[in-house]
């Protein structure tokens, strides 16, 4: 399947022969990272902290894009996994004790990292319109990727899953872990562009077109669907 050349990078710039993406539905997980509150939402979490600190004109492209594009996406793909009955999975940052020590160091330190999100408080819960169901999976990590530390490639491997499609935020350090995570692990991957966020555009496409053929398969909302439908190779 030749990919978009928007996310084509220098590795595969000579290359010209493109195997089909061959796809099985029903051994095909849904996981999407880190749409949670303490993220997207505009009155609760970090917007507060952007606005006092008076960052917050800085982040309002990041929010339009959540609202505008990313989230209609990602119930878009909830809503056609759930309808065809696949298998939905969530990843998501929460420590599970009140005063965060089990968090990585690397959620303990300073900086764009240092994530206090305790599993048991509303910030830590995924957006309304991305809700769980009580029977679909729900993995909590205190690390960028959904793999390193926890137990979900086992529970998929456990469900014969073979393909997962991520989505979620932000492109360039959770969704890029787990995808890079998944790949190792010997899953195929394909991470849903127009379904994820980065802080900018300018890491979302870079990040994209680093990990596009190499780690897994760029594709669209859109494109991802026709895959699973079978319409796309």
């Amino acid at each position: 399947m030749k990919p978009n050349p928007k996310y084509l990078s220098y590795y595969y710039e000579t290359m010209t022969d493109w195997p089909d993406l061959i796809v099985d539905p029903k051994k095909t997980a849904l996981l999407i990272v880190d749409m949670q509150k303490e993220f997207i939402s505009r009155e609760i979490g970090e917007s507060i902290t952007f606005r006092e600190t008076g960052e917050w004109e800085r982040w309002l492209p990041f929010h339009d894009r959540l609202d505008d594009i990313v989230i209609p996406n990602n119930v878009k793909l909830l809503n056609y996994f759930r309808d065809k009955g696949l298998l939905v999975t969530f990843g998501r940052i929460a420590c599970l004790r009140p005063d965060g020590e089990d968090r990585e160091p690397v959620q303990k330190t300073e900086g764009w990292n240092g994530i206090f999100l305790y599993v048991h408080t509303e910030e830590a819960e995924m957006i309304d319109e991305l809700k769980p169901l009580p029977e679909e999976i729900v993995v909590n990590k205190t690390t960028d990727s959904v793999v390193a530390g926890t137990n979900y490639t086992r529970l998929i491997r456990n469900l014969g899953v073979e393909t997962v499609v991520v989505t979620g935020i932000v492109t360039d350090q959770c969704v890029a872990g787990t995808v890079r995570g998944l790949a190792d692990e010997g899953f195929q991957v394909i991470c849903v562009e127009d379904a994820c966020a980065a802080a900018c555009m300018e890491h979302h496409d870079a990040e994209l077109k680093i990990m596009n053929k190499l780690y897994c398969e760029v594709l669209s909302t859109e494109q991802t669907i026709d895959v699973l439908e079978g319409k796309l190779k």
